[in-house]
């Protein structure tokens, strides 16, 4: 194909001009290798900074420990003593000293206090704001939640729109049932409360002080402090039907 002559291709142009994709691309890797060496400078050990991602707004203190593949985007601050290991996507938080952030966690626009354990596999989405000694575990999603001191949520889990207080145990699959296909509601979980796997709360709820909620329980109307509310069908047990079907059916080979 012929091209007018003095005309030069657009593609041939980005390629090699100034401010092609390759140049910028260029730049962004120099500029990102610079702020892996001053961090290292001033004592935080990356391991493998060639395969890190991080942005020359990152600030981490020193002590802090970098494994592999990790990204620190944005204006992301972490405190000393920190150690994120291989895979987490950490953009514009603020995460304090000696916190554990494990493989394979994405947070965004979120604070994590003093002593918290993140991971692995967690999603902190933007508001939230995890407590000191907090736990967020495996597979946990929190949307503008709060965790007081101490609280844990450490399985399976998704908390939006919820405020947890401090030393509150959230059990396996629990989930916050914050938007009503119109509108989101707050879900408020009072200090020292425990909440049973699989459980769903649906916002607007609150759970006061020590109360507890019982495994497999769906809950929609407040729980005074100390409590205990259940919210599912009554188990039936009926003995010899398992045997009574067989022979009904008849036996298959």
């Amino acid at each position: 194909m012929k091209h007018d002559e003095g005309v030069e291709p657009a593609m041939a142009h980005e390629a090699k001009g100034s401010g092609s994709i390759a140049e910028k691309v260029a730049h962004q890797v120099a500029a990102q290798s610079e702020a892996a060496r001053r961090l290292m400078d001033s004592g935080v050990t990356i391991w493998r900074a060639d395969t890190c991602v991080i942005d020359p707004g990152v600030e981490v203190g020193a002590g802090t420990v970098i494994e592999p593949f990790v990204q620190l985007l944005g204006q992301t601050t972490l405190g000393s003593g920190c150690h994120v290991r291989s895979f987490s996507v950490i953009e514009n938080c603020t995460v304090a000293d000696d916190v554990l952030i494990r493989q394979s966690c994405v947070l965004a626009e979120s604070s994590i206090a003093a002593g918290a354990k993140i991971g692995p596999f967690a999603h902190l989405r933007p508001g939230s704001e995890i407590g000191e000694d907090a736990h967020v575990g495996n597979f946990v999603e929190t949307k503008k939640a709060r965790l007081g001191k101490g609280a844990k949520a450490n399985h399976l889990a998704y908390l939006g729109d919820s405020d947890v207080g401090e030393g509150t145990n959230i059990g396996a699959g629990v989930i916050t049932c914050n938007y009503d296909g119109v509108n989101k509601h707050k879900t408020t979980i009072g200090k020292g409360c425990f909440v049973g796997s699989d459980s769903t709360l649906v916002a607007p709820v609150t759970l006061e002080d020590g109360s507890y909620v019982g495994a497999g329980s769906c809950i929609t109307r407040d729980v005074p402090a100390g409590a205990l509310a259940i919210g599912r069908a009554r188990q039936v047990t009926r003995e010899g039907w398992a045997e009574a079907r067989r022979n009904r059916q008849g036996k298959v080979d």
